[in-house]
């Protein structure tokens, strides 16, 4: 044979060799991998056998040796694949054209990491973001809490939204923090019309001109993430045109990322990042950011608020129509509605003879109707969403925030103010864990006490209650371990926004006094005559089938009873995810047991010094021994890899 064919037959058999190791490796891992990971695993592995080879040879015995240089071989395979899996899982990494996406979002990633840690050090944080600094004095907390604030700022849209957030979260930070981040706001520059007009052609389809009579090509207003026109539908609708800012979807999803990073580090290195759960708050901030950069999200939101109003045959605080049919994801035409931002017509208030107590309570009633009746509500009732119209009514914008609670938690509500007004701890209790997460070992009998020194302290007759006592409250449910639900932390939210937009206007209405009266007005309103039957009538639907089965199960158990046949019958591991559970414990207890059997039995073959010689320095019971091991080690491995697997 010539040199040409014996290379071609040496690299077929070497392919071969690869491909065996691979696919012994991953069927005995249980695992499907790509094809670059397995080619790899048997490259590693034809390695470590032809070194093996190399290194140890046993004359005369060749089928010896060869078992023993594949066993290596597989368990180096194996190997591989563990430590690949474990580092990147399959499907992590994508293929070559994702490898060079991935490394220019690393880039970019790397960059933009590197800017914010230097807007850390230059406001003196950096020491706090590592878990080394802390704040004794409070003279430090308020100077730390105004360098967050500018870092905040200074780090773009994506970190003053999530400043905005936490300066909501009074059960959770101390005042000089709360105080300093309510003052959070974007500076932007408005977006040029042409780079305006760039995104309602691409969303359009077509040019704008054939949807607008008229654009203002000066926006009326500018914030971080989009900027408002004014315009005129062909059809002759005044409208309102927000537009996104382009590419500020890719900014915040850029900083998302590396916030979520900069929070893990948080929640692990310091006290307080685990204490304040700021690993939840962060993911629930970055669906929320997200959902409010989808403007067809913010449409239907406003569509729904809409409906739940005309269905109490409208009220005194005006809403926006959205144009659904020419809204996209960039894009939300509404219609256009004539006023000023409550928080910047104070002074109007006075001017135009308006009852600043008047407005805060028709704020307030709205807020509450919404909540409690209609189970979809406004999220964010700053200032800036409020206007005051000409005609001295007003109107509630961006419903970009919105949140929904099921009829569960409008009842736990209801229940949990009507107990608070009663000033019954025992209906405060049973309220409160009507709409909170409650794990089996909480203590009940300790929690109404508490409940009840929370009721002496914050509700008695003759005490006049303000916004501390949602702090309280949280505070309060944080010490027994219960998880509020991200709907009715919306609603705490909600409450303190408003109470922030309130005191803009005056500060003598007490929202928590006026929402005890507007609440119990507001039950009051759903048990009318009227009302009264149709709810018993539906409550008796409800229950007719459940009383039609009664009598029929009773007369059963009787006769079982009487037979002496009255059984119960309990199924262990009825769940489907147990059985598997206990399945995989048994496998894996298994594999380790027989690879710790083989291990000890390789150990005490290779430790002896009989039996036949294979060659003048290994004997028979050596080379068993040796094979027992590879074997063991497979085995192991196979556990180890399948418990770190379902770790991850």
């Amino acid at each position: 044979m010539g040199t040409t064919t014996w290379i071609l037959m040496f690299v077929a058999g070497t392919m071969f060799l690869v491909a065996m190791l691979a696919v012994a490796a991953r069927k005995i891992l249980g695992l499907r991998v790509g094809l670059m990971r397995a080619v790899l695993a048997g490259t590693f592995g034809v390695i470590a056998e032809s070194v093996l080879g190399s290194t140890v040879q046993l004359e005369g015995h060749r089928p010896i040796q060869i078992s023993l240089q594949l066993g290596v071989g597989v368990l180096i395979a194996m190997g591989f694949l563990a430590l690949a899996e474990a580092v990147a899982p399959s499907g992590s990494l994508g293929g070559p054209m994702d490898w060079i996406g991935a490394l220019r979002t690393r880039a970019a990633r790397t960059h933009r990491y590197g800017q914010i840690m230097s807007i850390a050090v230059r406001h003196g944080l950096a020491a706090y973001v590592r878990g080394r600094g802390s704040a004794n004095r409070r003279s430090d907390t308020a100077k730390l809490a105004r360098n967050l604030r500018l870092a905040l700022e200074e780090g773009g849209v994506t970190f003053v939204k999530l400043g905005q957030v936490m300066a909501t979260r009074h059960d959770l930070l101390p005042p000089e923090f709360v105080t300093e981040l309510s003052r959070l706001h974007n500076r932007v520059c408005p977006v040029p019309w042409e780079r305006v007009r760039e995104v309602l052609t691409e969303d359009f389809g077509r040019d704008p001109d054939t949807v607008f009579s008229r654009v203002d090509h000066q926006p009326v207003a500018a914030a971080a993430i989009a900027q408002v026109h004014r315009g005129q539908l062909r059809t002759g609708e005044e409208v309102a045109i927000k537009v996104q800012r382009p590419g500020i979807l890719a900014v915040v999803e850029r900083d998302l990322d590396i916030m979520r990073r900069l929070v893990s580090v948080l929640a692990n290195r310091t006290r307080w990042g685990r204490a304040i759960g700021l690993a939840d708050l962060a993911d629930g901030f970055a669906t929320a950011l997200l959902d409010e950069l989808d403007f067809r999200i913010e449409a239907r939101n406003t569509a729904a608020i809409l409906a739940a109003d005309a269905a109490h045959g409208g009220g005194p605080i005006i809403l926006p129509v959205a144009h659904e049919q020419l809204s996209t994801e960039r894009v939300l035409i509404l219609d256009w509605l004539d006023g000023i931002p409550l928080g910047s017509a104070g002074s109007l208030v006075a001017q135009r003879g308006l009852d600043p107590g008047a407005l805060a309570r028709t704020l307030l009633e709205s807020l509450l109707r919404q909540i409690v009746a209609d189970g979809v509500f406004h999220a964010d009732p700053h200032p800036g969403n409020v206007l005051l119209l000409e005609d001295g009514r007003l109107a509630l914008l961006d419903f970009g925030s919105v949140a929904r609670l099921d009829a569960g938690l409008r009842a736990g509500l209801q229940h949990l103010l009507l107990a608070a007004n009663s000033g019954d701890p025992a209906a405060l209790r049973d309220a409160l864990l009507e709409i909170v997460y409650c794990h089996d070992d909480v203590d009940k009998q300790r929690l109404e006490r508490a409940l009840g020194r929370f009721t002496v302290t914050n509700l008695a007759d003759g005490s006049v209650p303000d916004m501390s006592v949602f702090s309280d409250l949280l505070v309060l449910t944080a010490e027994f371990g219960l998880e509020v639900p991200p709907e009715i932390a919306a609603v705490f939210r909600a409450l303190l926004a408003l109470e922030g937009t309130i005191s803009g206007l005056t500060t003598e209405f007490n929202l928590v006094v006026e929402a005890r009266r507007s609440a119990l007005s507001l039950f009051t309103k759903q048990f009318t005559e009227r009302s009264l039957p149709t709810m018993a009538a539906s409550e008796m639907f409800a229950l007719l089938p459940m009383l039609r089965r009664v009598p029929r199960r009773i007369d059963r158990i009787t006769e079982s009873l009487e037979r002496g046949e009255f059984s119960v019958k309990v199924r262990v591991l009825a769940d489907e995810r147990e059985r598997k559970i206990v399945t995989r414990l048994l496998h894996s207890a298994l594999t380790a047991f027989l690879g710790g059997i083989t291990g000890l039995m390789a150990v005490l073959l290779l430790g002896t010094t009989g039996g036949p010689a294979v060659t003048p320095d290994v004997s028979l019971h050596q080379i068993i021994g040796y094979h027992l091991l590879v074997v063991s080690s497979v085995l192991l491995l196979r556990v180890l890899f399948l418990i770190t697997r379902q770790r991850t």
